[in-house]
C-alpha cells in the first residue's frame, strides 16, 4: 500500500481571494499554517495534525472552514482499514488578494504578525515609502511577484517560508485633521 495517492498540481494557479468568507478563512493562524502545509502535495488531516503539532479535531475544523470558503479541496480519497481517508489539497497554487478591504487586511495581518513571533528562524520586516510613477510602480509589482515565483525551490526537506509581499500607493491627505 502506497503512503499517499498520486496527485497532480492544483486546478488553478491563481485564485483571487476577495469573498468575505475568504478573508475571514485566512485570518486565522493555524489555517494560514494549514495552506502553508498543503502548498505542495496533498495531505490528510493525520499528517497534517503530526506536521503542524495540533490536535486533529482543531485539524479537521480548520479545514472544513478553508472548504466552505473554496481555499482548499479534497483532492482524493482511498479506502484505509474500513474507513476513508481523505487527501486535501488546495485550490489554487497562488492565491492573490485583489481588492484588500480594511477588515480582511488587518485580519490576514494579524495571522502573519503571530507567524513572526513563531519564527524559529530570522525574518524581515521591512516598511519603505517610495517615489514612483505608475508605469514604475506596475513595473515593480511585476518583478516582486517574478522574484517571489523564481525563489521558491522543490526542496521538500527543506523549511517553508512564508512572504507577504504588498505595494499599494498612499492615501493623499484629505488635509482635516487640523494639524498645524
Amino acid at each position: 500500500m502506497r503512503d499517499q495517492p498520486s496527485h497532480s498540481l492544483p486546478p488553478e494557479d491563481v485564485l483571487e481571494i476577495g469573498a468575505p468568507e475568504q478573508f475571514a478563512a485566512l485570518a486565522h493562524p493555524l489555517r494560514q499554517r494549514l495552506l502553508f502545509a498543503l502548498g505542495h502535495q496533498p495531505a490528510t488531516i493525520s499528517r497534517l495534525a503530526a506536521q503542524l503539532d495540533a490536535k486533529k479535531g482543531n485539524v479537521a475544523h480548520h479545514l472544513k472552514v478553508l472548504r466552505e470558503a473554496g481555499l482548499v479541496h479534497v483532492a482524493e480519497t482511498r479506502q484505509v482499514r474500513g474507513g476513508t481517508e481523505q487527501y486535501y489539497q488546495r485550490t489554487a497554487r497562488h492565491m492573490v488578494v485583489a481588492e484588500p478591504q480594511a477588515a480582511g487586511t488587518a485580519a490576514m495581518l494579524a495571522a502573519v504578525a503571530k507567524e513572526l513571533d513563531r519564527s524559529p528562524a530570522e525574518t524581515h520586516l521591512t516598511l519603505r515609502h517610495l517615489r514612483l510613477s505608475p508605469a514604475k510602480a506596475r513595473e515593480l509589482g511585476e518583478a516582486l511577484a517574478k522574484l517571489i515565483d523564481d525563489a521558491e525551490e522543490n526542496a521538500e526537506d527543506q523549511p517553508v517560508h512564508g512572504a507577504l509581499v504588498a505595494l499599494y500607493q498612499q492615501a493623499r491627505s484629505t488635509g482635516t485633521t487640523g494639524s498645524a
